[in-house]
């Protein structure tokens, strides 16, 4: 039985890009606005955040900017990002802090996906092995080592497995070498399934069209991986939440209201 109680898609920062980015071969030259989202999830043991966003510092400090988003690597520049979108400023509004978070989930280490850690540091943080040491390997411009150099608590995993009754680890990998996405039991309605950026978009989906960025260019990976999502969607009646669609997170509920 589900111990998960309730879960709130967080808008952390937004950013502008060609949406080849997202749709492998397809949308060249078109610019999209797409969402940067944590959501975090009570449970009757505690808190788990899925991603945690980006690293404001680097975004808002103008020299870090420069050096992070240089605009030869990143022609489409830095996420827009302000201060009330960090997640202290969303606890806080909840009328928590990040102390009050007991697991950070990470999807895939991505500058978007994991630059937040510093602002929770201390919690425990779960990220896969093989995510780990791709992120090392310097391969990806994407991944910035110091977002996860630091001294947090890791729990590195190997595979699928339960964070709690009601959330298990879905392995996707194809966007990176350890992606994983989030399957959520809901107390009311259909299961949720968190695509991360297995599915940046509802047409990843629905068309089987893998991300632009695929690790090591194994885009094969990256559709088996979606299809795996729809096949698991159909037979647990879930619903398939893509990661960076505007479109689609627009028909969510909006902080601070939330799904259960």
């Amino acid at each position: 039985m589900t111990q998960v109680k309730k879960l709130w898609p967080l808008l952390t920062a937004t950013h502008h890009y060609d949406k080849s980015l997202s749709t492998r071969g397809r949308g060249q030259g078109q610019i999209i606005e797409a969402p940067i989202l944590a959501y975090l999830l009570e449970t009757a043991n505690g808190r788990i955040l899925y991603d945690v966003g980006c690293d404001y510092h680097k975004i808002a400090d103008k020299k870090q900017q420069q050096h992070y988003y240089d605009p030869e690597i990143f022609p489409f520049g830095p996420p827009e990002m302000d201060e009330s979108q960090r997640l202290p400023a969303h606890l806080a509004r909840m009328g928590l802090t990040p102390a009050d978070v007991d697991v950070v989930f990470i999807g895939h280490l991505h500058f978007d996906h994991a630059g937040g850690l510093c602002d929770v540091c201390g919690t425990e943080v779960h990220v896969q092995h093989n995510e780990m040491e791709a992120a090392k390997s310097g391969l990806d411009i994407a991944y910035f080592p110091d977002d996860f150099t630091g001294q947090y608590p890791w729990k590195i995993m190997n595979g699928e497995y339960d964070v709690a009754p009601g959330v298990r680890a879905i392995s996707t990998p194809g966007h990176t070498a350890g992606h994983m996405s989030l399957w959520i039991e809901l107390p009311k309605g259909p299961p949720v399934i968190l695509c991360g950026d297995a599915a940046d978009l509802s047409e990843n989906i629905t068309d089987e069209v893998p991300p632009g960025l695929c690790w090591q260019e194994q885009e094969d990976q990256a559709i088996a991986s979606i299809r795996k999502l729809k096949a698991l969607a159909t037979d647990e009646n879930a619903i398939l939440w893509p990661n960076h669609d505007i479109s689609f997170w627009r028909t969510l509920n909006q902080f601070p209201k939330f799904h259960e």
